[in-house]
């Protein structure tokens, strides 16, 4: 039996009244129009599946538990920011700290993302927070990342580098992906580079899949492009800034 979506309209209300409305509808799928800059939407949402059409504020997702959040449009600063599970779709670009303490879960982003993408992301047993990015991101991307998978595409850029500076600083655990020709330069003392396997490979197939659902595509297209792959540099960790080394 198909669900009924519940729609509504967001125009004249602020994020307190808005996020309130779709407490109290408990329906299990809402489309809202007329977004513009609401925060917190789907803050600590578990099962519900929202559609926004529009553009949402910061903190879109926090602390999500589960269900879906998707944005026909771009979203601003933090989204979803330590979110535990469930997927957020963004038809457009995300601002700067997406993915902000992230602990499971999966963001889509068929654009752009600004700085510190991916800052704190970490993992814990079967929960592993996973990124897609579709072009680019800004600096900063992924630092101090713990755990879990940040993936950039690099679509529409003819193999050239994906992110800005200082990727990677401060990461002692996890991956970053980046589709391009040539192996990244001047990358931080703490980031390993090297090719990608074809366990990486197996690895990012699902995501990737999951990307051109969501956006269009040709996955295995996708999948045979070059990429490289930053891990931690065991020797060159960054608890050395803050701890003493006899």
């Amino acid at each position: 039996m198909q669900k009924t979506t519940i729609e509504m309209q967001a125009k004249g209300l602020d994020y307190q009244a808005l996020n309130a409305s779709l407490r109290a509808l408990g329906a299990a799928q809402v489309a809202v129009h007329g977004v513009m800059g609401q925060r917190y939407l789907g803050c600590g949402m578990q099962d519900q599946c929202l559609k926004l059409y529009g553009t949402p504020g910061n903190g879109l997702g926090q602390y999500l538990s589960g269900g879906t959040i998707e944005v026909f449009g771009s979203a601003q600063e933090a989204t979803g920011d330590t979110m535990n599970a469930g997927e957020i779709i963004v038809h457009g670009r995300c601002g700067d700290a997406a993915g902000y303490g992230m602990r499971g879960g999966r963001i889509l982003i068929r654009d752009e993302v600004g700085y510190r993408a991916g800052i704190h992301m970490k993992a814990y047993r079967e929960h592993m927070p996973v990124m897609v990015v579709g072009r680019s991101a800004g600096s900063f991307l992924g630092e101090y990342l713990a755990g879990g998978l940040i993936l950039v595409l690099g679509i529409g850029l003819d193999g050239r580098y994906p992110a800005g500076f200082f990727c990677g600083t401060g990461m002692h655990g996890g991956k970053i992906i980046l589709r391009c020709d040539e192996a990244p330069q001047g990358l931080p003392e703490q980031v390993l580079v090297r090719g990608l396997s074809e366990t990486d490979r197996e690895e990012m197939r699902p995501h990737v899949e999951a990307y051109c659902r969501a956006f269009g595509g040709d996955a295995a297209g996708l999948l045979a492009k070059r990429y490289f792959v930053l891990t931690p540099n065991p020797e060159k960790g960054y608890h050395r800034l803050y701890t003493s080394v006899l």
